[in-house]
């Protein structure tokens, strides 16, 4: 007797597109952690992208480039990116802050500039004193025979009235001044003066003395210096160079740089 084949029917649903779907999640989530990494990368965010990659592509097991590493936690990311834009808009700010600050610092200087060189053209000064704004402050230079008689380091009357107009200038706006002295290369042999540098030192601490009779500036910001011949303008070969060497040169400095 022929035995009747029974047949088993099973419904089976068809899974197969679980996979491409699973590769576009991975390549979403790859993508997503590129952008994210993208905006702000350094060495700690590669190595979590590395981490990432890792996790993704294995199917969510952790085959990390170093197995004792934090994982990555992008709400923790977001918070350090949005902490560092918050800290770079501050220092922004005060970047912005000391700009202001520098410019403010500029006009007071181009002001003060401005005056001594109304008070060297009343007085018919312009073949011996210069005024220059430079990126440390402003340069006064005053060739000696403005201030000093050959070979002496008392100054003469013109030269007190000068330096008097520099001191009220200051009172306003109080800042590091130094008063240096050169010479030119003609050696100098007396009993007051045994060389170049005792000239050149002499002549820069009497002018800043009388800098200082105006009580109303501060002695701590003041300093002088002689540097004898060894810092020349010009060349030592023709009267003219020897001339513009022997000089004073009051820097009136800036508080702060444009750096």
């Amino acid at each position: 007797m022929a035995k009747k084949a029974s047949h088993h029917h099973e419904d089976h649903i068809d899974e197969t597109w679980l996979i491409p779907y699973a590769d576009l999640l991975t390549l979403l989530l790859a993508l997503f952690i590129v952008l994210f990494a993208s905006s702000e990368l350094d060495v700690k965010k590669f190595d979590q992208l590395v981490r990432s990659f890792n996790i993704a592509l294995n199917g969510g097991v952790g085959v990390l480039s170093n197995p004792s590493a934090v994982p990555f936690d992008p709400s923790q990311e977001m918070a350090t990116v949005a902490n560092k834009k918050a800290d770079d808009q501050e220092k922004t700010e005060e970047e912005k802050k000391l700009q202001e600050a520098f410019e403010r610092e500029t006009r007071d200087l181009q002001k003060m500039k401005a005056q001594l060189d109304g008070y060297i053209q009343r007085n018919k000064l312009q073949d011996k004193l210069q005024t220059k704004l430079t990126e440390d402050g402003l340069l006064i230079t005053i060739l000696d025979n403005a201030l000093f008689d050959s070979g002496s380091a008392a100054l003469k009357p013109e030269a007190r009235n000068l330096a008097s107009e520099i001191s009220k200038l200051l009172v306003p706006h109080p800042k590091r001044v130094t008063v240096t002295g050169h010479t030119d290369n003609r050696p100098i042999h007396t009993a007051e003066f045994p060389s170049n540098w005792d000239l050149s030192t002499k002549r820069a601490t009497n002018f800043l003395k009388v800098l200082l009779e105006n009580k109303a500036l501060d002695p701590a910001k003041f300093s002088a210096t002689g540097k004898g011949e060894y810092h020349p303008v010009a060349s030592n070969d023709t009267p003219e160079g020897r001339a513009k060497n022997r000089r004073v040169e009051v820097a009136i400095l800036r508080d702060l740089t444009d750096k």
